[in-house]
């Protein structure tokens, strides 16, 4: 039957659907096909389909040829399901990231306020907080036996135990909270088919990091329930704990703002060849700007794990030199960059001021590059962002760390953080179609 078809050549439409033309003269069909031999020829072609089978028009395949060919070579959506679905799933994903975002403040405010030492046990799945005065009293007897009772709240009230233990109980219930609330939409978005494979494994692996960060947690906790080395020395978390737990958190709330921007904006906003190419030459610099961000906020975690805040609240010199003389006693070399108190507050100063140094000349080298204005107006508020940090951290150092202060400061730098994911998530190369269908330059009103 298909033999008869063999003169006809497929010719392929530039939004990809398919045309059919004669390709060479035939004895079989001399003529242009007509109305009725096209007729005949669609019965003999269907005639072997079940009765009632309901044969779709060429317009219909015709569409779903081409709206396929966007799929495959435009951008890849991550939800399915239309733009409703698309909006309830972005909608979660910035909730879920603007929740870690607040665990990373009231963190920062357990800290600041000593209160993370308070619970000397931990459990998976949570419990009641003491409801009675008898389980208060047992909660204090517990942490009397803690070294941080000891020697640094000896002769605390009950009452000073109850505010401190309220702190770090919050933190905890608000971390499994966000659990629930991650875990019950996403069950729902799985049901319902709108997430695709590609956003169903990223979303997993970020829950998966979300339930191992309260394990980060109580091991960083234990680390500040054991005798320290020293009689002089007052029991805190490690350091490390400290900042695998912080930067844990950071890159949680990095992924779920990420994933979220990719799914309410899966083409960057291009609107000419110049502003992609403008956004190309931003990105090679944004990215290690990026990257310069990212350390100096790992390099304050050490800060907070060494109480660094509190040793040379003076700027810019430290004491009275540039540089303290005792920068390098501990050995090997390598731990004095993590646990020598003077030389982690120096890195966290030099970085600072490198960062600043870095966001300024990304400023500088972009401000003539014809780019989209809504890039021109996210370095701007980079620079802004990035001036305000260093304040804070300076009026944090000279303020001998406050808990505002201190909490600000470690606000702050998330902030600047958003800012960056945001330029880079807006300077990203846009797919091959969209970027064929771009004029060279963008229309002026």
């Amino acid at each position: 039957m298909f033999r008869t078809l063999g003169f006809l050549k497929r010719i392929k439409r530039p939004n990809g659907t398919y045309n059919l033309r004669k390709a060479t003269p035939s004895t079989d069909f001399p003529e242009p096909l007509n109305g009725f031999l096209a007729c005949q020829i669609t019965r003999k072609c269907f005639r072997s389909l079940p009765k009632g089978y309901c044969v779709p028009s060429i317009r219909n395949m015709s569409t779903v040829a081409s709206s396929g060919t966007v799929h495959k070579e435009g951008a890849k959506m991550l939800v399915t399901a239309g733009s409703h679905a698309q909006k309830m799933v972005g909608i979660w994903l910035f909730g879920s990231a603007a929740w870690v975002f607040s665990m990373v403040v009231l963190g920062g405010v357990t800290r600041l306020t000593r209160s993370g030492l308070s619970m000397t046990d931990w459990k998976f799945t949570g419990s009641l907080p003491p409801l009675v005065d008898e389980d208060w009293y047992h909660e204090f007897e517990k942490y009397k036996q803690s070294p941080e009772y000891k020697r640094v709240n000896r002769g605390m009230s009950i009452e000073e135990f109850k505010f401190i233990y309220w702190m770090e109980y919050a933190h905890r219930m608000w971390g499994r909270a966000l659990g629930i609330m991650f875990a019950l939409p996403f069950s729902y978005f799985l049901r319902k088919g709108y997430i695709t494979l590609q956003l169903g494994l990223r979303l997993s692996a970020l829950f998966a990091l979300g339930a191992g960060q309260g394990l980060i947690g109580w091991w960083m906790v234990k680390s500040g329930l054991e005798e320290p080395a020293s009689e002089y020395v007052q029991p805190r978390v490690s350091p490390y704990r400290l900042a695998a737990h912080l930067t844990s958190a950071f890159s949680i709330y990095c992924g779920l703002l990420w994933t979220g921007l990719s799914v309410v904006m899966p083409e960057p906003p291009a609107e000419s060849v110049s502003w992609v190419r403008g956004a190309a030459k931003v990105k090679r610099i944004a990215l290690p700007v990026s990257l310069l961000v990212a350390i100096t906020a790992v390099s304050g975690a050490f800060v907070a794990g060494n109480d660094a805040g509190h040793a040379y609240n003076t700027f810019p010199k430290m004491g009275d030199t540039w540089i303290p003389p005792d920068v390098f006693d501990l050995k090997p070399v390598i731990r004095n960059f993590f646990e020598n108190t003077s030389t982690v507050q120096l890195d966290h100063r030099i970085l600072a001021t490198a960062t600043l140094l870095s966001i300024g000349t990304l400023w500088w080298s972009t401000r003539k590059l014809d780019i989209h204005p809504a890039v021109k107006s996210l370095i701007g508020s980079i620079v802004g962002m990035a001036s305000l940090q260093v304040t804070l951290g300076i009026s944090t150092l000279l303020s001998y760390v406050p808990v505002s202060l201190g909490t600000a400061h470690q606000a702050g730098a998330l902030t600047l953080l958003t800012f960056m994911i945001l330029l880079n998530h807006t300077v990203r190369r846009p797919s091959g179609s969209l970027l064929k269908s771009l004029p060279q330059v963008a229309k002026t009103t």
